[in-house]
């Protein structure tokens, strides 16, 4: 048993690595203006925010995985909704050149307050 919780736990640490790498690799061919999900750039503070944003709640799910406290599918479920956000800032940006108006960051900071309410739910729920 404890053996095969601990195979769990290093493959759920490998597939949230995987979604991580995943949507930095998409990222980088982002058409903006070189900002984008997990790019930081000074003159983009809007997309600053949002990037560490999604940074957080990221090792807010790994931390999750590695303590044993989310199972694989909540943290599918989480992972999906993450991807969801960085397309949706990707979408946005390449409408303004690279940048996110403010409607922009305020609709894409509402998602990740109910994903991290999520996240605190999954944690503590067993």
């Amino acid at each position: 048993m404890h053996m095969n919780n601990t195979f769990t736990k290093s493959l759920l640490a490998l597939a949230v690595g995987g979604l991580m790498l995943a949507g930095s690799a998409s990222a980088q061919t982002s058409t903006t203006s070189g900002a984008g999900p997990g790019v930081v750039d000074p003159g983009h503070p809007r997309v600053n925010e949002v990037n560490k944003r999604e940074q957080n709640q990221q090792k807010r799910i790994a931390n999750g995985v590695n303590s044993g406290k989310l199972s694989a599918p909540q943290t599918a479920n989480l992972e999906k909704r993450e991807a969801s956000v960085q397309n949706r800032e990707q979408k946005d940006m390449a409408k303004n050149n690279g940048h996110l108006t403010k409607a922009e960051q305020k609709g894409i900071n509402r998602q990740q307050n109910r994903i991290s309410k999520n996240i605190y739910k999954d944690k503590h729920s067993q």
